[in-house]
């Protein structure tokens, strides 16, 4: 049987890798995916064919990929994170269907809810909800919904794709939403380019300003408005927010995270 592989690269350094998706991709000779993704990538692996297209050729290039793979080739698609999380398994499970010669195996990987939140302490130690700020594919209206609903639960919660330069906005529309329900004071951080280079994230505040990474107090945030704080594994910036009546009074200012 012909196949494909979906592997998920976790947050994006190789060093996020599942040992599984390492020997994956070790024995492929093509490599399919997304340019951002293939970036990440690209120097461990010099010797592989890689074949990229750009954000919205999602379908083509599932379609590049299954069709490769019907013609014997060893075929690996990446993806960021976990590929079942706002990933490529869907839509090639759907595309798969016009190739029965083709199996399609699933790698899970590290996906950025639970990457950011080893990075913030441990938000996410009881029930919580993921939910995407991107109307690409799910009308705003149901976002909200949900976003709305998922509060009145009283979950932690982790939002994908907060904002973008087509919709600088929906972040601080999403805070107003979750104010309707949720305390001003709720907890908040966030964390981008979890494992690469650039990696920021802000960090989860007590009462009194102080960091609650790792469960102890590291370094208090009184009078700075931004700043650094140096954990020996990674270089964090520390936001100017700590709850989620601070995150919705700046998110009008943030275009792109």
């Amino acid at each position: 049987m012909k196949q494909l592989t979906v592997v998920g690269l976790g947050p994006g350094g190789p060093q996020g890798l599942t040992a599984q998706a390492q020997e994956a991709l070790g024995e492929a000779d093509l490599i399919c995916g997304y340019t951002g993704y293939i970036d990440l990538i690209r120097e461990y692996y010099p010797d592989k064919e890689l074949l990229s297209t750009p954000m919205t050729q999602e379908i083509a290039r599932c379609r590049a990929a299954l069709e490769a793979a019907g013609q014997g080739r060893r075929v690996a698609m990446v993806c960021s994170g976990d590929p079942g999380v706002y990933g490529m398994a869907s839509p090639i499970l759907e595309l798969a269907e016009e190739f029965p010669q083709v199996e399609v195996e699933i790698l899970p990987g590290v996906t950025a809810a639970t990457s950011g939140a080893a990075l913030l302490g441990a938000p996410l130690t009881h029930d919580f909800a993921v939910i995407s700020l991107s109307d690409r594919l799910t009308p705003w209206e149901l976002i909200l919904k949900r976003l709305r609903l998922a509060a009145q639960g009283d979950f932690v919660l982790c939002l994908y794709n907060p904002v973008s330069k087509s919709r600088p906005d929906h972040l601080k529309i999403a805070c107003d939403a979750l104010l309707e329900v949720l305390p001003g004071d709720r907890l908040c951080g966030w964390a981008r380019n979890i494992g690469r280079a650039g990696e920021e994230t802000a960090q989860l505040l007590d009462e009194k300003g102080y960091c609650l990474r790792g469960g102890y107090h590291c370094a208090p945030l009184a009078h700075k408005k931004f700043g650094t704080l140096d954990t020996g594994a990674a270089r964090i910036s520390i936001g100017a927010f700590n709850n989620l009546a601070q995150a919705a009074g700046l998110a009008s200012e943030i275009k792109k995270l």
